[in-house]
């Protein structure tokens, strides 16, 4: 007889930790080995910093469609594992792997022949120019270790392995905060590669993740069977039925290259430094906003699971252990912008410039973080019920039809100050469409069960 699996007997706080906190510490990691990142490069000038900040939105855009990819796979194997079709549960484990390769050729591509016109579009200073284009190159180029470790770290998450997927991510992390010194500055027998050497200090990281996610999923996780022929014949309804919720996860998150991405062009009208102010921020909000993610990622096979289960209850107190927990941790969040931001700052070698600008742009905009915390644990039952729509619909509206929009009109009135504003107010609307697709959704799923 099949063991049950523990997201259907487990109690609810007590799985939702364990699934969610392995993530959250793995996603703390992985947010403090992108500020230390950022730390280093800062330190070769401020301009290697911004070039880093242009580079960003399609570094986002290659996470976008690993992270979206994965999600589609996450909630297709969890609900088929709560519903005992276990060849279906399989089938989508082997498609994600294919999907893996497809999706690192593509990045290959724009590696080769668009990262320097990418980066030239956001500046017209030759040395930011000549960074950015040599750190993407690098990273969009070398982006299959990056594909496949987030494919299996997904893999490992779908069956309640998150202990595994944690060490996989904090492996990697480690690995790439240790090396990037080495690298960049030339420790050892090593040259000095500055920026391109905190590329390359990625790209071993995501190395060594992606081997130990692939050790992990062959030796550990027992609810799923890889081959290599089903790898190479792979079932094109599972195709379907993984993008159908993976395309608007995709284009969720990819909005936030296109939102960064036309961020960058409306503050370096400002100056370079307010881009790096930017760029410093979103380092920084990673601290609290990964967490989060982390929980986000651990709700979802428990709601998809229980919602093939039938059970009601437990999808009840899922979400309201979620959402509090959320909250709590944005909370934290914003506190600490509004306490300490000058200190933050200055981890980042901060000019006096930059202080000035950036002391203000951190208080105003985490005046935004609990509405956001209480929109990404409402945004969890989307993703686990396949209406990733909705969560799209969310995200179009909050970054590009009020974010961007918002910030372009306040930067016309002169004041940097002003454009910040634009991050609250966004998501001020963010949370009024999320609540209104989460009733709408919850009246036509769970309270039907």
């Amino acid at each position: 007889m099949t063991k049950e699996n523990k997201m259907g007997v487990m109690t609810i706080k007590k799985l939702i930790v364990t699934m969610s906190l392995p993530m959250m510490i793995s996603m703390m990691v992985q947010a403090l080995y992108n500020v230390v990142d950022s730390i280093f490069v800062s330190q070769i000038n401020e301009e290697a910093l911004t070039a880093v900040t242009l580079a960003f939105p399609m570094q986002n855009l290659m996470i976008a469609l690993a992270a979206g990819t994965g999600v589609g796979v996450n909630a297709l194997l969890s609900r088929s594992l709560g519903e005992k079709k276990f060849d279906k549960s399989d089938s989508a484990a082997n498609a994600s792997l294919l999907l893996t390769v497809f999706n690192y050729i593509l990045f290959l591509i724009i590696g080769i022949f668009f990262t320097g016109s990418f980066i030239a579009s956001q500046t017209q200073n030759p040395v930011i120019h000549q960074y950015g284009a040599t750190y993407l190159s690098i990273i969009c180029c070398c982006s299959i270790f990056l594909f496949f470790q987030v494919t299996f770290e997904r893999l490992l998450q779908s069956t309640g392995r998150t202990v595994f997927s944690m060490i996989s991510q904090a492996s990697g992390a480690i690995t790439n905060i240790i090396f990037d010194p080495v690298f960049i500055f030339g420790l050892g027998p090593f040259p000095a590669m500055g920026v391109a050497g905190a590329a390359y200090a990625t790209i071993l990281g995501q190395l060594v993740g992606s081997l130990i996610g692939f050790y992990s999923n062959i030796h550990y996780n027992k609810d799923i069977r890889l081959s290599v022929k089903s790898i190479l014949r792979p079932d094109f309804q599972t195709i379907k039925e993984i993008y159908y919720v993976g395309i608007p996860s995709i284009l969720m998150m990819s909005i936030g290259s296109a939102m960064t991405y036309m961020m960058n062009r409306i503050l370096e009208s400002f100056s370079s430094t307010a881009t790096a102010v930017f760029g410093v921020y979103f380092k920084l909000q990673s601290f609290f906003f990964m967490p989060v993610f982390g929980l986000n990622n651990g709700l979802i096979p428990v709601l998809a699971y229980n919602y093939g289960a039938r059970n009601k209850a437990r999808i009840i107190e899922a979400l309201k252990f979620a959402i509090i927990l959320a909250v709590s941790i944005m909370v934290v969040g914003m506190a600490t912008f509004l306490a300490i931001p000058q200190v933050l700052l200055g981890f980042f070698t901060a000019s006096d410039n930059m202080l000035l600008m950036g002391i203000p742009a951190l208080r105003i905009i985490s005046l935004s973080f609990p509405l956001a915390g209480l929109c990404i644990a409402m945004g969890s039952i989307f993703q686990a019920f396949s209406k990733s729509i909705y969560s799209l619909a969310i995200s179009v509206g909050r970054q590009l039809l009020v974010l961007i929009p918002v910030a372009w009109l306040l930067s016309k009135t002169g004041s940097l100050d002003l454009v910040w504003c634009a991050f609250p107010i966004a998501e001020l609307s963010s949370l009024l469409l999320s609540s209104y697709f989460f009733r709408k959704l919850y009246r036509q799923t769970v309270s039907i069960l």
